[in-house]
């Protein structure tokens, strides 16, 4: 029997492709009724056992999220906030092997504010969201648009996930007031919101990238009547692994930047 070699690249983009359009789930190629299953004694043992496990993280978010929206609200500016968020430990990702937090880069009188959805390798020996090749690609991509001088650049999370994978909406919801703090302190004219798992967590929503992309929403908080028009797009990670889909990218950063110019 000849079979095709497994091309790793491909199979790794078209696997993150599906990631970053919202896939998060996989099908066998037949159906398996499943309701009728009991569960083996085994199984029944170990879901006693973690059952009070499993209670903990939600109580403890819970203190972390009271504990951050403490701290944001009490930083007056950018600066104070990014010190705000070094000494916060109710995050689990400053536990999981992070050196540093890493809060923001730009301009801190910008009328554009960038969120991504966590800092790699890169970023967390440096200190700085987006310095890697994704973010040298951002830079390219915002300073051709004509934003480049503009943006206020950060992420849903202030600490690299471990192994670089997406941060969970438990982490991301933990840092949330400090994401929302920057945009009350900021007060942008615009955001662009990069890839699934920032959309998702800013919009509060479960669609996917691929649906949200090149769609203008509005991000409002609910104190402060701090609101701006949100454009989510394409992760520059994601167009690094699939080159065709820079032209969609592309086209959202001219909307944006139109949508400024009007403002």
């Amino acid at each position: 029997m000849n079979t095709q070699p497994l091309d790793t690249a491909a199979a790794e983009s078209l696997l993150a492709f599906w990631r970053d359009a919202g896939v998060d789930a996989c099908f066998e190629d037949a159906p398996v009724d499943r309701t009728h299953v009991a569960p083996t004694p085994s199984v029944k043992a170990v879901a006693k056992a973690t059952a009070s496990i499993g209670a903990a993280p939600v109580q403890a978010s819970g203190d972390a999220i009271a504990e951050a929206r403490r701290l944001a609200a009490g930083a007056e500016t950018l600066e104070a906030l990014g010190l705000a968020i070094a000494g916060f430990t109710g995050c689990p990702l400053s536990g999981m092997g992070a050196t540093q937090s890493v809060f923001s880069r730009g301009n801190p009188e910008g009328d554009l504010l960038v969120i991504g959805e966590g800092p790699g390798a890169d970023e967390d020996a440096q200190g700085k969201p987006f310095v890697g090749k994704a973010g040298q690609l951002l830079d390219r991509m915002l300073d051709a648009a004509g934003l480049g001088e503009r943006a206020f650049i950060t992420n849903t999370v202030f600490w690299r996930p471990p192994g670089n994978r997406t941060p969970t909406p438990v982490e991301q919801t933990i840092c949330a007031p400090f994401v929302e703090r920057a945009f009350a302190l900021l007060q942008p004219k615009a955001v662009l919101l990069l890839g699934a798992a920032a959309s998702k967590s800013v919009l509060s929503t479960d669609e996917g990238i691929m649906r949200l992309r090149g769609q203008w929403k509005e991000w409002r908080l609910p104190e402060g009547a701090v609101s701006a028009p949100v454009m989510p797009t394409l992760h520059p990670a994601f167009l690094l692994r699939t080159p065709m889909a820079k032209k969609a990218a592309w086209a959202d950063l001219l909307a944006l930047a139109a949508r400024l110019d009007e403002a």
